[in-house]
């Protein structure tokens, strides 16, 4: 007898001992659309690890050319075998509290599977004539037919009257009839009453799937196990009848049953096999209640590419010693890789499992091709994997921002950076952000402080700035320019707006520093004895000098043409071996505010 049972994904971190092999199985389709040509460059030579699965186990698909390549599903799929405890589904969860140290506890794969078709929908089970009530002193074909006319009458109304339960459909129709005084009765919440739950559709729909043979189950689909062994009616010796005494031998299975998955080192092993403390717990269930049947069988658990996670495919993928590419930058649904030179070969298969391993979230994968050298600081993407769509939603500190990455800069890294300098900021504050790109600073600024005044050159930028403004409700508070940094500057320091302003960001790390220079003689034209707001100035840069805090001061004070610079630096984060980038925040001197420029010239 052969029985196919599925598992739900479940989240377990214990790994156990594994000791057997894996083989490929040969009825698996995978349920992709993707072509189904497959080439693995290499099978590790690393030790192999004695516990729980892994996809270094089993056997490998023939390497083919690169051309060829092409990812296939089914290379990755794998088979243990298994023993498993069957046991009614009212029982489950006591006995697997009970053995939970001698169950089948893998990553991501639950120790209990459910038997297709002998389960009863729980909202029915109580509408269905119960063991105990003289139901089962009859034949069992008229027990049957007793059971079908009992749920027959509660569906079709015919029980109305007698004590027993409508259906939730009928239940509604008869309320919507009811009367009183002003007519019908209104009931708000009427068609939710008989209205089915959305995700019990949705499971019931993959039941009725699985069924009718597909194998894939659950949210992923990534486990399937069939039964592919079970005791004989009339065996007389081992399994229960040796263990627990004739009393409860084997019956026929009678309502809902789960299997209660063993850890792999007693696949081979009878009941007298099992460890004293299983056997212990099962016997002293099954003298507890008379109707606790219990049924040790052989299953076949199958692991498809959809369980293995995405470092663990990759290594299987790339060849021996490559490093695996485990990290990538999320903006929206856009997951952006920067591949190294030994990865070009394998991009694609890189990006497919990349794409498979994070849906929903991820729609697309991208590929840096080359540095930020344009003014507008955009990068050059490659789409790997997905749509091709490069406009996105990003959610930053409960903002919504829209960008498009073929026309404007975005980095989701700089995320802790922004909020830094966010916590720094106060009501009386008035920011401007001379490099703004499509806001992420500014727009977040504009909740806590009074006024932003966001620049940028790029004019795709300062759209996307303009429509996140309104977007998130703050355009009243943000003054938008498109312009070049130095002129910014100076512009804002030639107008009455000049008093007011208290904080500057330049976040421009590869040139910010060389346009300090425009904040030089910003007072000259006025009264030196006089009351003014000098800004404080956050200016961000790279370095890759052995020092690089004393590198990015000497070019501050260069640009200030000011020795005398007190500067608070600070190390954002390491962008490349041996390069940083670093936030140097001082006060503006006053001696640079009110310099006479044409002495410069």
């Amino acid at each position: 007898m052969i029985s196919k049972v599925f598992l739900k994904p479940h989240l377990v971190g214990l790994l156990l001992p594994s000791k057997f092999g894996l083989v490929f199985p040969h009825t698996t389709k995978p349920s992709s659309s993707l072509p189904t040509t497959f080439f693995i460059s290499h099978f590790s030579s690393a030790p192999l690890s004695s516990y729980g699965p892994s996809l270094h186990k089993g056997t490998t698909i023939p390497s083919q050319s690169l051309n060829d390549a092409v990812l296939c599903e089914e290379a990755f799929t794998r088979v243990f075998h298994l023993a498993a405890l069957r046991v009614p589904s009212s029982e489950c969860s006591a006995l697997e509290s009970r053995l939970r140290g001698h169950l089948l506890n893998w990553p991501r794969l639950r120790n209990i599977a459910r038997v297709p078709g002998d389960d009863i929908d729980p909202t029915l089970a109580p509408l269905l004539p119960q063991p105990g009530n003289g139901e089962f002193d009859f034949d069992e074909n008229e027990v049957e037919e007793r059971r079908l006319v009992s749920l027959q009458r509660r569906i079709h109304g015919k029980a109305d009257g007698d004590g027993d339960v409508l259906s939730p459909v009928l239940y509604r129709d008869r309320l919507a009839r009811t009367f009183n005084t002003s007519g019908f009765v209104k009931f708000r919440h009427l068609a939710k009453i008989s209205r089915p739950n959305r995700n019990k559709r949705r499971r019931k729909r993959k039941e009725k799937e699985s069924s009718e043979g597909v194998k894939r189950v659950g949210e992923n689909g990534f486990a399937a196990v069939e039964v592919i062994e079970e005791e004989e009616e009339g065996e007389e010796s081992g399994g229960l009848r040796n263990l627990l005494g004739e009393e409860f031998a084997r019956k026929k299975w009678r309502g809902s049953t789960r299997l209660l998955l063993l850890d792999e080192r007693y696949a081979d092993r009878g009941f007298e096999e099992l460890p004293e403390a299983t056997k212990a717990v099962l016997k002293e269930y099954a003298e507890k209640s008379t109707n606790l049947m219990l049924e040790l069988v052989r299953c076949k658990l199958t692991l498809f590419y959809d369980y293995w996670q995405m470092n663990e495919v990759l290594e299987t993928l790339l060849p021996e010693g490559m490093i695996i590419p485990s990290a990538f930058e999320t903006v929206g649904h856009i997951a952006h890789l920067n591949l190294r030179d030994e990865h070009l070969p394998y991009k694609w298969l890189i990006a497919k499992v990349v794409l498979d391993k994070n849906k929903p979230r991820i729609q697309t994968v991208v590929n840096k091709i080359d540095t930020i050298q344009n003014e507008y600081r955009t990068m050059q993407l490659e789409v790997l994997a997905g749509n091709h769509s490069l406009v996105t939603t990003v959610v930053e500190n409960g903002i919504h921002f829209q960008v498009d990455l073929a026309t404007v800069y975005w980095s989701s890294r700089l995320g802790t950076e922004r909020q830094r300098l966010l916590s720094g900021f106060t009501r009386n504050d008035v920011v401007c952000d001379v490099f703004s790109g499509v806001g992420p600073l500014a727009i977040s600024a504009a909740r806590i402080v009074k006024r932003v005044f966001a620049n940028d050159l790029n004019p795709y930028a300062v759209e996307y700035l303009e429509r996140n403004c309104v977007l998130n409700k703050l355009d009243r508070k943000i003054k938008v320019f498109n312009m070049d940094g130095r002129r910014f500057i100076k512009s804002m320091y030639d107008s009455d707006i000049s008093q007011s302003i208290t904080q500057v960001v330049m976040n421009l790390p590869s040139e910010a520093a060389e346009f300090l220079d425009a904040f030089r003689g910003i007072y000259k034209n006025r009264p030196k004895d006089g009351e003014y707001t000098l800004p404080l100035i956050h200016v961000y840069g790279f370095s890759k000098a052995r020092d690089p805090e004393f590198d990015f001061h000497e070019r501050i004070r260069i640009a200030l043409l000011e020795v005398a610079v007190n500067v608070d630096m600070r190390r954002v984060r390491l962008v490349a071996p041996g390069k940083w980038m670093l936030c140097a925040s001082f006060l503006l001197p006053k001696s640079v505010a009110f310099a006479d420029t044409a002495v410069d010239t």
